[in-house]
Formats: C-alpha cells, structure tokens, sequence
C-alpha cells in the first residue's frame, strides 16, 4: 500500500524566514512555493522524501486552522504524508484495518514562479487511531521535480524521523502490522533506558523510541524530530557554522560507521541531526 514516505510538514509563523532558513539548513532551494486559502507553503524536495513548509498568511479557513495549530503546539513538525500507488484500495485496506479514512479529495497547487499546476488525490487517517499523529495518504499524478543545490555539502535526503511513543505496542502495531512498513530492529539500549524501533518507508526510516523510565500510557505519539543525510559531514558543518548556525561539534553516530552532529537554531522548533553514513 505505502511506497515511500511522500513528505513532512512542518507549520512556520513566517514563510520567508523559514524558506531562507530552511535553503540554508538543506543547502537546496525550494522546489515549488504557492499560496491558497490564505496559506503560503514552500516545499523542498529531497531524493526520498520532501519538506513541506507551510505559513499563514491571509484570513482563509486554511489560515484559520495554521493559526490554530501554532497557537496550540508552536512552529513545529505537524503531519506526515504517507505515499501510494492507488488512493481508492488505499482507502479501502484502511478502512479494514481500523483507521477511519476520510472520503477520497482531490486538491492542486500552482507554483508562484513557474506558473505550474502540480495535482494529487488524498486521504487523511483518523487521528485517534493513529496514536495522535495526524497521518495523510498521498497519490500524486506527477512526482516533484527535485529542489536543486544551492551550495556545495546539501543534504541529500531524509535518514530518519523521530516518533515519540508512551505505548510501544501500540505504535508497533500501527507502523508494521496497520500500515506495513518494515520493521527492519527492535532493540533495548540500556544506557538510553530506551527502546528503539526502526521501520523502513521506501528510502527512509521512521524510528520509533520509548523511554522505559516513563512506563506505558495511552498518550499520543508525537513527532520529535529528524535526521538528514549528508554525502559529506565536515563540508556541511563547515558551511552550516559559515552561515551563522549554532552547532555540536561532530562526534561518531550510535550506529557504527557513522558521524553526526547537532544543528541547534535555525530549526524552526525541529530537533534535527545531520549523518554521514559510512563515515568510519
């Protein structure tokens, strides 16, 4: 049913900051920017997955619902947008598996530059079955044209997405069994008194994680946090630091083979890491 993680959303107070903040975080300009229903969203597009930036900007009802949304949790990761070849059979396992699809609606967007129209069906999951993260299922009638490098050391693409759970089962359950993504480890790291489970979405990763010193609840998950992938670790914390961003110093990953560091503002309430993959 799922072929890739299709984006993230990530609700912003400004549209420009975030889009100046987010090409130099990423080192890639935005793909495609619009505005409709009183919304200005920007979105950047990676090799696995896309970042969809999205801002009010007017007094539409989509604008409304933004400004409610950052009212309540502030600029942050919002939803995921899952991918599928075929929304109708997609609604259809759904349904079956318990997760109160929405009807089938279509929706388009044209970019402010180019003048294009890009298209696409979707679905949203009940969030209450979801484990409180609002999930939308995507099929797109064309794929997004990559966002091209704005400098040398992008980002290339999305390693993984941090997803917070009171209730490990639960989102076990739901990530493998519900929604068929790859549990590819489940694994107990007693020195981070957590559990880490890994689920593999087409290029991607969703990571799982559940602190075992809070016990088990029936509390929502929530979106914590993400990695990017970089092909060169030190050049990107060189151009990121030339840039005025505050950041760790590198320091090896908790999966061998791997260098990391922290980007600590620029952000837009993200806690975000950056990876070099075999960098060992």
């Amino acid at each position: 049913m799922i072929t890739a993680l299709d984006h993230i959303v990530l609700l912003v107070r400004d549209i420009d900051a975030a889009v100046a903040g987010y090409r130099a975080l990423l080192g890639r300009a935005p793909a495609w920017r619009a505005e409709r229903d009183g919304v200005a969203t920007a979105i950047f597009a990676l090799a696995n997955t896309a970042l969809e930036l999205m801002a009010p900007i007017g007094d539409g009802d989509g604008a409304q619902r933004v400004r409610a949304a950052l009212e309540a949790q502030g600029e942050g990761l919002a939803s995921l947008a899952f991918a599928v070849g075929d929304i109708e059979q997609a609604r259809h396992r759904l349904s079956r598996l318990g997760l109160a699809p929405s009807e089938v609606s279509e929706g388009d967007s044209r970019d402010l530059g180019s003048g294009r129209t890009m298209r696409w069906r979707r679905i949203r999951a009940a969030t209450e079955a979801t484990g409180g993260v609002r999930m939308f299922f995507l099929e797109r009638a064309e794929p997004l044209a990559p966002s091209p490098a704005a400098t040398e050391a992008p980002v290339d693409g999305l390693d993984h997405i941090v997803i917070a759970t009171p209730d490990p089962e639960r989102a076990a359950a739901l990530y493998g069994a519900r929604l068929g993504l790859d549990m590819k480890l489940d694994r107990t790291i007693a020195a981070f008194d957590t559990r880490f489970m890994f689920f593999r979405c087409g290029g991607t990763v969703v990571e799982i994680v559940h602190r075992l010193k809070d016990g088990r609840s029936d509390g929502p998950d929530v979106l914590r946090g993400v990695t990017w992938a970089t092909a060169d670790l030190a050049a990107a914390h060189a151009r990121l630091r030339q840039a005025g961003c505050e950041l760790s110093e590198m320091r090896d990953g908790r999966k061998p083979g791997t260098r990391v560091f922290t980007v600590r503002t620029g952000t837009f309430g993200v806690p975000t890491l950056m990876i070099q993959q075999g960098a060992c």
